[in-house]
């Protein structure tokens, strides 16, 4: 164990060229600034930018996460799609309210976004449901997500079969997708820096408006 806490220990962090980040030049609006970020790291092909962390909570306060994909983002929030009776679908509908977290790596970038979170029409799921690729629909076809598996052959027995329905009935939607927006109540963007002199600017949303603040590294 000693060995394994050296080696991380030693790891580099914060390495090469870091985007430039002045926080008394920035909008008003925290969607607008994510959106910039957004397409700097698609620019600099950052892999997977669209890729978050979603975090969530059970009835009993139990904390949860994984990573999913973000769908969209307008001025009313950040958007993900989701089985409603997966465990992360339950546990929304238990308590409607979520964490984000978007790491970009190689520019040593973070945004933290919290809030809680809206089901949106089953028209607006279902179109999200038939843009994805066919062999995400035909795995979500299945509504077995995080229940028990014998085998893999199980696994592969059930999603060519599903994948064959979809063949049949390619309008086919999955019932339980659901279309889910998180309406943020926090936004953070972290900066770091080689010098470790990180900067985090955080936007917190009042009755009529986003107010700005510095936070401490």
């Amino acid at each position: 164990m000693a060995e394994v806490r050296q080696l991380l220990r030693g790891l580099p962090v914060f390495g090469g060229e870091l985007p430039q980040f002045d926080p008394r030049e920035t909008p008003d609006d925290p969607v607008e600034l994510f959106t910039t970020w957004l397409l700097g790291a698609i620019q600099a092909q950052v892999p997977e930018p669209h890729a978050m962390t979603l975090s969530t909570a059970d009835a009993d306060g139990l904390p949860s996460a994984r990573t999913l994909i973000l769908k969209d983002i307008d001025t009313d929030g950040w958007r993900f799609a989701a089985d409603g009776g997966s465990a992360k679908g339950r546990e929304l509908a238990d308590r409607p309210y979520a964490a984000l977290t978007f790491y970009w790596q190689p520019q040593a970038r973070q945004v933290r976004v919290r809030g809680p979170v809206v089901r949106e029409s089953a028209e607006r799921a279902a179109a999200d449901f038939l843009a994805r690729g066919t062999g995400a629909r035909a795995e979500a076809l299945l509504g077995r997500q995080s229940e028990p598996l014998a085998d893999l052959a199980e696994r592969d027995a059930a999603v060519a079969e599903s994948a064959a329905r979809l063949a049949r009935e390619p309008a086919l939607v999955a019932p339980g997708w659901t279309l889910y927006t998180v309406r943020a109540e926090a936004v953070e963007f972290w900066q770091g820096a080689n010098d470790r002199k990180h900067t985090r600017l955080s936007y917190r949303r009042t009755a009529s408006h986003w107010t700005k603040e510095l936070l401490w590294p």
